[in-house]
């Protein structure tokens, strides 16, 4: 048990918070909610023991094994799986240990260090770091690669999959999402929701809270509150203590009218009955949550853009990549007025790369682009933050697109992103990364784009801003195309998916639902779930058969020599077993001959361990061909 006792914490002259008084228990997985800047991650600092409470006791269970997300990664040429490897502490200790007892040629510390091992289950720790990578969106030819060849967020990923590699007591993950796709959010998700210690997440990412939280902290006005249940059922319980104050639930019925406006227009399009349907059920959601931001700072709107052309772009026939790598071929797609596309697909299957298309910033390597001279793009995407003049201010930044616009009205419009009293006038080099978010938001939307692209935009932002962009993307008339892991905003926001996989950008019919078991579906069945049961034809379904068939047959092989080496294996196991069953090998005079015996042990059964583990994955790599053969039959 995790127990605050009256605790207070402040930087400076500053409170982050005080009196903060309950208790978290084991297996309890606790989302920290609250503003940027409130001290969630001081929080997260005191329980490692980085800070001291100011007022208070922490307490923490003895022997306690704390894991947490590093911010920096080394400029190591270790190999990305060792890297990952290293997280657990307890595995590393053993082998120093195995390798100093072998540098000693001390036997009995040996024996004792591969029982230790053995305990841990250490000879499937190599199986267990690559399936966290995997999961995280590593191929398998990258696992063996130096962690220099990777870039920082490809890098965070790695001390992501580092800090779930540890055997841990308390686990601290400190938006953990943010340079993470959809696939990979999905599988963490999966993956945190099957983990046994105590977890505190931060995260603005509502979904992800929703699917895996237990309990609630929130930080407000300098005080810690904890709430049981996921994050709409704190929302929930808070919208129903700040609807008691009329004003705010009046601001809160406007908001709601806004989404019903943008429902009614939604449902006229018969085409679109299905995400109709969808919309609708946020609506009712909305209702029930929506008076927990009605104190947000944030209240903004995109500007009626000054034209809409029909269309706004148009690709026929386009082709897309780097260096002459072919990423993206074939496509044709129309933008006009009103469209509010979602692009899916796994990591590096094209989406971004469709998008920089899209804003001109790649040039196609085939095909034809045709734009209307009437078109304005509003392009959002990561790099846009770095972009930003580091010595200049919001209200200079804002100046130099309008220097007509007196300082009044362009300080009116800053404090809708939050930007407040002397802050518009401050360099924007020390600001946070959601503040340069907010600011390059600022920007884009007051060029009134009638063309949005906007490549995870919510990257950074808390969950106020994101509500708050949320409302006004759906009031927007132009057209957008949006990137984003954060599933609330998708569902809120578009009325189409498009499904961006080997190389093709086609229609995903269905939901993110679907799209989540589309993800779990072998890959053979990808493209097929894609664009419906019957859209192969005879020639390709025999075509893929037959390249299956070739898959099966060295699979066969490898499985038959597999087994083989298990029957031998298992005898000299059981052989062992018996020997070491007998009382006199454990008397002082055959002590040497017991450490052969348990090293020997040791040995085989490290590796009935892996050939069974090879086994066991090129079996199920075999049942999936079949599998797949069957359904297309």
């Amino acid at each position: 048990m995790i127990q605050f006792s009256n605790l207070a914490l402040r930087r400076g002259s500053r409170i982050l918070f005080e009196q903060a008084s309950f208790s978290l228990h084991q297996g309890q997985r606790v989302g920290i909610t609250g503003a940027n800047g409130c001290g969630k991650s001081s929080l997260f600092a005191l329980l490692q023991d980085q800070l001291h409470s100011d007022e208070g006791e922490l307490s923490l269970p003895p022997n306690i094994v704390i894991a947490h997300v590093a911010q920096e990664t080394p400029a190591t040429e270790r190999s990305a799986i060792d890297y990952v490897l290293d997280g657990d502490k307890e595995l590393r200790q053993i082998q120093q240990q195995l390798a100093a007892a072998e540098q000693q040629d001390d036997g009995q510390a040996q024996a004792e260090c591969h029982h230790l091992l053995d305990t841990i289950d250490a000879y499937s720790s190599q199986s267990r770091a690559a399936s966290l990578m995997q999961g995280l969106g590593f191929k398998p030819e990258q696992l063996n690669n130096p962690v220099t060849a990777f870039s920082g967020g490809w890098r965070m990923r790695l001390n992501l999959a580092q800090a779930l590699m540890c055997r841990s007591d308390l686990l601290l993950l400190d938006e953990p999402t943010n340079h993470l796709d959809l696939d990979a959010v999905i599988w963490l998700e999966s993956w945190l929701q099957q983990y046994q210690g105590t977890l505190l997440l931060i995260s603005h990412d509502r979904d992800f809270l929703d699917k895996i939280t237990t309990h609630i902290v929130h930080f407000e006005q300098q005080r810690l509150h904890l709430y049981t249940g996921n994050y709409s059922a704190f929302e929930k319980l808070r919208a129903e203590k700040l609807a008691q104050q009329q004003s705010l639930y009046e601001k809160q019925q406007r908001e709601i009218d806004h989404i019903q406006d943008f429902i009614r227009r939604f449902k006229a399009k018969a085409s679109k009955a299905k995400q109709a349907q969808g919309r609708m059920k946020a609506l009712e959601r909305m209702e029930l949550i929506a008076q927990a931001h009605v104190d947000s700072p944030f209240s903004f709107h995109f500007f009626a853009p000054e034209k809409l052309p029909h269309p706004l772009m148009a690709l026929e026939g386009i082709s897309a990549g780097y260096d002459g790598n072919m990423i993206l071929q074939g496509l044709n797609l129309s933008l006009s007025p009103g469209d509010r596309i979602c692009l899916l697909g796994h990591n590096g299957a094209g989406k971004s790369t469709l998008i920089k298309v899209l804003a001109q910033e790649l040039p196609p390597l085939e095909g034809k682009l045709e734009i209307s001279s009437e078109t304005r793009i509003g392009y959002f995407a990561q790099h846009q933050l770095e972009q930003l003049d580091p010595q200049a201010s919001p209200l200079l930044h804002l100046q130099r697109l309008d220097p007509k616009a007196t300082e009044q009205a362009l300080r009116n419009y800053l404090g809708s992103f939050n930007f407040m009293g002397d802050r518009v006038f401050e360099a924007v080099a020390p600001f946070s990364g959601g503040e340069k978010a907010r600011l390059v938001l600022a920007l884009l939307i007051y060029q009134k784009p009638n063309l949005l692209l906007l490549d995870e935009p919510t990257n950074h932002l808390d969950l106020d801003m994101r509500h708050a962009l949320s409302l006004a993307l759906q009031d927007y008339t132009g057209a957008m195309v949006l990137v984003s892991h954060d599933r609330h905003l998708i569902r809120a926001v578009s009325d189409q998916l498009i499904l961006v996989d080997q190389g093709r950008a086609t229609p995903f019919d269905g939901d993110l639902d679907s799209y989540r078991q589309w993800l779990l579906q072998p890959v053979a069945d990808n493209q097929k779930s894609a664009n419906g049961a019957n859209t192969q034809n005879k020639k390709a379904q025999r075509q893929q058969q037959a390249e299956q068939r070739k898959q099966m047959q060295p699979l066969q092989n490898k499985i038959r020599k597999l087994e083989t080496l298990l029957d031998t294996l298992n005898p000299e196991y059981e052989k062992l077993q018996e020997q070491l069953a007998q009382a006199d090998i454990y008397q002082p005079e055959n002590k040497q001959q017991l450490q052969d015996l348990l090293l020997k042990q040791a040995d085989i059964k490290k590796q009935l361990d892996e050939t069974e583990d090879n086994w066991m994955s090129l079996s199920e790599e075999l049942e999936q061909l079949k599998d797949s053969m069957n359904k297309v039959d």
